[in-house]
């Protein structure tokens, strides 16, 4: 009975705990278009900053040279639940005051796990 037990106990530590997968990523210039809304409104969170660039690249057609396209934020209702995407994600230390200056560039990868969707943003 024990040795079941173990071999149970050795399978459960070797199993992964989650597994995660790629969905999407991509880079993309923040630029201070980026920034504000469409009523000219300064955003506040990096959320609403990375949305607004999406919009602006999907919707709008505002490119800048460096932004990179992606599959994922072309649907309109993935970019509405951004936030909540964010919150079950990450965002590098520093990078709400690197989206408000307007001059960064992110890196943005969309992942699936067994908690469901979620966005790691990385600004350099």
């Amino acid at each position: 009975m024990w040795r079941a037990t173990l071999f149970l106990l050795m399978l459960a530590l070797c199993a992964p705990a989650s597994a995660q997968s790629l969905i999407a990523a991509y880079t993309a210039r923040i630029a201070p278009h980026d920034t504000v809304n469409s009523n000219g409104v300064p955003l506040t969170t990096a959320a609403a900053i990375i949305r607004q660039d999406r919009a602006n690249f999907h919707r709008f057609r505002i490119r800048d040279a460096e932004d990179e396209s992606d599959p994922y934020f072309a649907d309109a209702n993935n970019r509405a639940a951004l936030e909540a995407l964010i919150a079950r994600g990450t965002v590098s230390a520093g990078a709400l005051a690197g989206l408000r200056g307007g001059q960064a560039m992110v890196r943005v990868e969309i992942w699936t796990g067994s908690t469901g969707d979620f966005v790691r943003v990385r600004v350099f």
